[in-house]
């Protein structure tokens, strides 16, 4: 995971992102820019931000119609959507849509800072999160209906013997159940296990 990933700014404003742009590389953050937001989902890539300040209004596709692609993907980082007065209704409906927060125009410096890397912070959080359910649920694909039915016993607490009588199969099969679950899932022991899906969130 990168740590350092980039403040994505997207506003029509050449003024306004320049000055965004200086204001947060002072403060040792990466920044790229954009001028709409059509550019910005040409190059998006959801590893590369962790978070984004967009207009609301802009020329061509609007900071809502943006944000509405930006959730079609598996993973969106914090936006922070900047308004001027008369779009705070928008604003407020994008907050009630995902948004992380707006912003109204014009703003303090340190309280746009703050904001973005609290935001920043939120991301990692949600971030480790996700890559490790997406990490999971893929170890998870691998299982077959078999190795599924015999992990769940297994998270239960059942031994392997009471798991052979439950399923109706020999305790050698069993084991060689338990052991390629085990392995696929690249754990070692059940509490392993266990611990790997709490972590993801996944209940089976």
């Amino acid at each position: 995971m990168n740590p350092e990933r980039r403040i994505g700014i997207i506003d029509d404003d050449d003024a306004l992102r320049d000055a965004l742009s200086w204001l947060f590389s002072t403060r040792n953050h990466q920044v790229s820019t954009f001028a709409d937001a059509e550019t910005f989902l040409a190059a998006y890539r959801p590893e590369d931000f962790g978070c984004l300040l967009m207009d609301v209004r802009m020329p061509g596709m609007s900071g809502l119609e943006a944000f509405s692609r930006l959730k079609a993907h598996a993973y969106c980082p914090p936006v922070v959507f900047l308004t001027g007065h008369g779009d705070v209704p928008m604003a407020v409906t994008a907050l009630k849509d995902g948004a992380a927060d707006f912003v109204e125009k014009p703003f303090a410096d340190n309280d746009i800072v703050d904001l973005v890397e609290r935001c920043l912070n939120q991301d990692a959080d949600r971030r480790r999160t996700f890559e490790t359910r997406e990490s999971a649920e893929a170890r998870l694909g691998h299982l077959t209906p078999r190795e599924r039915e015999v992990m769940k016993l297994i998270l239960v607490g059942r031994l392997n013997k009471q798991i052979a009588d439950d399923l109706s199969i020999s305790m050698k099969t069993v084991e060689v159940h338990r052991a390629r679950t085990l392995e696929k899932m690249q754990v070692k022991t059940a509490m392993e296990l266990a611990a790997l899906l709490r972590d993801a969130g996944i209940d089976i």
